[in-house]
């Protein structure tokens, strides 16, 4: 809100060259939410396509979370009123690609009881195939 109450006031003394460099810098801010939100919901699709893989199973819940996570992602990147995506296809599978880690590790606690740890369960799966995956789910291909 202070940003917007800045802007007006560059705006009103006629101070257009602050005012654009704001409203970068609130278009970053509003990236850099988006893309923790994505993230935080990409951890969560992960996760669950690590463990159908490596357990080679799947449960309804754990399809649930999936078609939920995806519903998000794709929710929090589109841009309602101008059209298309806050992501590219190429920065989405970045932040996908970051998630990974994260979600190895949280899979590695709750598949198998646990019983594998993180490198060990990392061995058991493919990770560009489940990257490649949650593209799929998540760009509706």
């Amino acid at each position: 809100m202070e940003e917007l109450l800045e802007l007006k006031g560059f705006l009103l003394n006629g101070n257009i060259a602050d005012a654009l460099l704001l409203v970068e810098e609130m278009t970053e801010m509003s990236k850099d939410d988006k893309l923790n939100r994505i993230s935080s919901f990409a951890k969560i699709l992960l996760l669950h396509l690590i463990k159908r893989q490596s357990e080679g199973r799947t449960t309804r819940s754990w399809d649930a979370s999936i078609e939920n996570a995806v519903y998000e992602i794709q929710k929090t990147n589109r841009r309602r009123k101008a059209g298309g995506n806050y992501l590219t296809s190429d920065e989405l599978r970045e932040a996908i690609d970051d998630a990974y880690r994260v979600a190895l590790s949280a899979a590695a606690a709750e598949a198998f009881g646990g019983c594998y740890t993180v490198a060990q369960l990392g061995a058991m799966v493919d990770r560009e195939v489940i990257i490649d995956q949650a593209m799929v789910l998540v760009s509706g291909n």
